[in-house]
């Protein structure tokens, strides 16, 4: 057994506290906004959404967008995303003429001035379009969006390695794309049957090659821990093919089994997920491997190699958790295309309809495809920026924060300071007259100190609606 110990990234190290774990780790928010989607209402319209797209230009800060693409080949029984797994390709055909539709409508409320410094197209499986459909897709983008063709830009696209080939990777980097996500989740062949995603290293390195070859900046992988059947040593030895690869980022996901809500997952054997105390080994030995060899822990489930943007961006205060994990572009609108995708403009999230039925509909009648939102307070920005230093920085200090947004951070958030004290005697934090630092121990439970400023959550209650941290 690995014992307790510093797990130094390179940065600020990780301790692992198996006892502070199990009393901390328990349910919260992943903090990808603030507030939360669970506070969302239909009191946020499109009309409110058009108001503050509009409104926003006057600030003409730079664009992202995110393109959400439903469609998968087959299910992937641990997924909890907003997906369609079909085979009927009229049904891709007239979504895509309703996205078309949108992107539209949605660029017609923006200066044109405004650059798209960053793209991300998530799923469901974006490379379930073949190559003419994401030529398409990219051609009429640009065409109404200013798109930054600079170095400066990220675009990024999620790919599941079973879709592409390397003329695919190539087809992708010509379209503008220089950063890839690559969803692996485990190499073992028992987790991959289990969770019915089957795809071997030999792929996946070779799919790596080519996108280096192809001149992509930065390639991600995305793995999870806690999937059926995984032991310690079998998710070791993927951690040691992963490394072998070298992707510049990693995003290790705690896999948060909840069968009453994705029906995908009741195809999983309740008694093959690890029990808890495995799952801690297979976090405990994760850490240790990757910041072993030499990559960065960034934060929540984020690794990344000294050389990766993610770790600048952590230097020199440009770092921003949203929903795409940590991002490296801070200032930013972010406007979200097709269905389920949520959007922040100004002071407001708002999230499109969340069946393709509905959101075809309402563009079919050349509606805006807002459902539901919400319109932030000045609390409200207030509680997010802290959320967002503690996220992305590990620290705060009263005097700066106050002078940032004029007040007496002390006086403010008083409640919350008292609050803090019993996570200061457990060594997760320090907290003094000057403010807030996150120890080594508290890294690994930001979400539960973060909690701590989150006016909406019962601090009393753990809360069934979210994952655990831990």
């Amino acid at each position: 057994m690995i014992s307790d110990k510093d797990l130094s990234s390179g940065l600020t190290g990780v301790c692992f506290d198996t006892d502070l774990i199990v009393r901390y780790g328990g349910r919260g928010p992943r903090y990808t906004s603030y507030p939360t989607a669970l506070q969302f209402s239909e009191r946020v319209t499109a009309d409110d959404y058009r108001r503050h797209a509009i409104a926003s230009n006057e600030s003409g800060v730079p664009l992202s967008l995110y393109v959400h693409i439903p469609f998968c080949h087959s299910l992937c029984y641990y997924c909890g995303c907003n997906k369609i797994v079909t085979h009927n390709q009229a049904r891709v055909d007239r979504y895509l003429e309703m996205l078309y539709r949108e992107i539209d409508m949605q660029a017609a409320l923006f200066d044109r001035k405004r650059k798209i410094e960053q793209l991300h197209f998530g799923g469901g499986t974006p490379t379930y379009l073949d190559c003419d459909q994401l030529s398409d897709l990219m051609a009429h983008l640009r065409a109404a969006f200013n798109f930054d063709n600079s170095e400066n830009r990220e675009f990024s696209i999620e790919v599941d390695p079973r879709t592409v080939d390397a003329d695919r990777i190539r087809h992708l980097a010509e379209l503008g794309f220089n950063r890839l996500s690559l969803g692996i989740q485990d190499f073992d062949s028992d987790v991959q049957e289990a969770v019915n995603r089957a795809q071997t290293p030999d792929e996946v390195r070779d799919l790596v090659q080519s996108a280096v070859e192809s001149g992509f900046g930065s390639i991600s992988f995305d793995l999870i821990y806690g999937l059926p059947h995984q032991t310690v040593a079998s998710f070791s030895t993927t951690l040691d093919v992963v490394i072998d690869m070298k992707p510049d980022r990693l995003a290790v996901y705690n896999y948060a089994h909840l069968p009453q809500r994705f029906k995908g997952q009741r195809m999983i054997n309740d008694a093959d997920i690890p029990a808890p105390e495995t799952k801690l080994e297979l976090l405990r030995n994760t850490i240790d491997k990757l910041c072993t060899a030499g990559y960065i822990y960034i934060g929540m489930d984020h690794f990344a190699l000294p050389g990766d943007e993610l770790v600048a961006a952590r230097r020199n205060g440009t770092l921003q958790r949203n929903f795409q994990g940590y991002s490296t572009h801070r200032q930013c609108d972010l406007v979200s295309l097709g269905v389920s995708g949520i959007g922040n403009i100004g002071n407001l999230f708002a999230q499109n309809a969340i069946t393709t039925m509905e959101y075809e509909a309402l563009i079919e009648n050349d509606e805006l495809p807002i459902r539901k939102g919400i319109e932030v307070d000045d609390d409200d920005l207030l509680r997010a920026d802290v959320i967002q230093a503690l996220m992305c920085y590990d620290s705060l200090s009263f005097d700066e924060f106050g002078a940032k947004h004029d007040i007496d951070f002390r006086r403010y958030f008083a409640t919350e300071i008292k609050r803090l004290a019993p996570l200061a005697d457990d060594d997760l934090i320090e907290l003094n007259e000057a403010g807030i630092a996150i120890t080594q121990k508290g890294r690994l439970l930001l979400r539960s100190i973060a909690m701590v400023f989150d006016r909406y959550i019962d601090q009393s209650e753990n809360d069934n609606r979210f994952s655990k941290a831990i």
